[in-house]
């Protein structure tokens, strides 16, 4: 397994531990969950910030939803 060494001020390295045992969780697992799912939310971001981009350039346009319950029928 790889090993990651990240430089924190004491303070910050009691706050984190405060926010671990907080969660339940080891220190380790503390900053690897959260450091993940901020960058995989950051990803999903770009990901769809480059498709609206390209919908757009390629001139396609939303629909509106009373448009939809028009052709299709209602929600009943």
């Amino acid at each position: 397994m790889a090993m990651i060494t990240v430089r924190v001020s004491d303070a910050e390295k009691e706050w984190l531990q405060y926010m671990a045992d907080f969660h339940g969780l080891t220190l380790s697992d503390l900053v690897k969950n959260y450091s993940m799912e901020q960058l995989e939310d950051e990803y999903d971001n770009q990901t769809a910030e480059i498709a609206h981009k390209r919908f757009i350039e390629d001139g396609k346009k939303t629909v509106p939803m009373s448009e939809i319950l028009d052709e299709f029928g209602g929600l009943d």
